[in-house]
């Protein structure tokens, strides 16, 4: 697995893939989060990165459909599929090389975000003048997101072998656990209690508590739960197609 993981990820940066997606990133949260007059940090007055967190999941919600949009679409259009087969792996082993691989891009275009922490972190009236309880634990809830969205846009990929209808069907999965059971919520049409267990069912909920800096195990095992779900499901898919 470990050697598919490292074939995979090589893959991205040879052939610009990753340099770009890197790229794309953060240039649009150096725009939001510097630039734009209505969410970057220094017209807010106080040190925070909220724009970074509020926004990146957005940004995430098309990055990563598009970085792993070829993870097995790409696999199948080319019947090299069929070469993985006669590898020694298991399904599982092939869909977690596969996982990891596009996860570690995610990650590494999250990275250099880190200099905003240290940038805010300086730039405050009080030096260090910033929540950083809540600024990791916004991280740490960017990470477990991106982990979601890859194990989305794998099972996406691994349900058709177009690659922009792989594309669209992860954007309409990430948005609809992000954001869909948030607004259903809203209608206020349940009991009270009915709505609240409709808003911790999607993304978005936990995503907000986690960012307030209080690690909580409820929190972790969703997401957990949720990257779990979608990976078994991608290899229900692929075991349906009796290699």
């Amino acid at each position: 697995m470990f050697t598919l993981f490292k074939k995979e990820l090589s893959t991205y940066f040879s052939s610009l893939i990753g340099y770009i997606a890197i790229l794309i990133f953060l240039v649009l949260m150096g725009l939001f989060v510097w630039i734009f007059p209505d969410t970057n940090v220094l017209s807010y007055g106080y040190a925070s990165l909220d724009p970074l967190f509020s926004i990146a999941p957005w940004v995430f919600m098309f990055l990563v459909p598009a970085i792993t949009m070829r993870a097995f679409s790409e696999e199948f259009k080319n019947g090299t599929i069929e070469f993985l087969a006669t590898r020694p792996l298991t399904d599982l082993q092939v869909i977690l090389g596969k996982y990891f691989a596009a996860w570690c891009l995610v990650l590494f275009a999250l990275l250099p975000t880190l200099l905003y922490y240290v940038t805010i972190y300086q730039l405050g009236a009080t030096p260090g003048n910033i929540d950083s309880g809540a600024t990791w634990g916004s991280y740490l809830g960017l990470v477990m997101l991106s982990a979601v969205f890859v194990a989305i846009g794998i099972f996406a990929s691994s349900m058709t072998q177009n690659q922009i209808v792989a594309f669209l069907l992860a954007v309409f999965l990430c948005f609809f656990f992000y954001m869909a059971f948030d607004y259903l919520s809203r209608l206020n049409v349940f009991y009270a209690w009915i709505d609240d267990i409709v808003e911790n069912i999607g993304i978005n909920a936990h995503y907000l508590s986690i960012s307030r800096g209080v690690i909580d195990t409820r929190d972790v095992l969703y997401f957990a739960s949720l990257t779990g779900a979608f990976i078994a499901l991608t290899h229900t898919v692929i075991g349906s197609r009796k290699w």
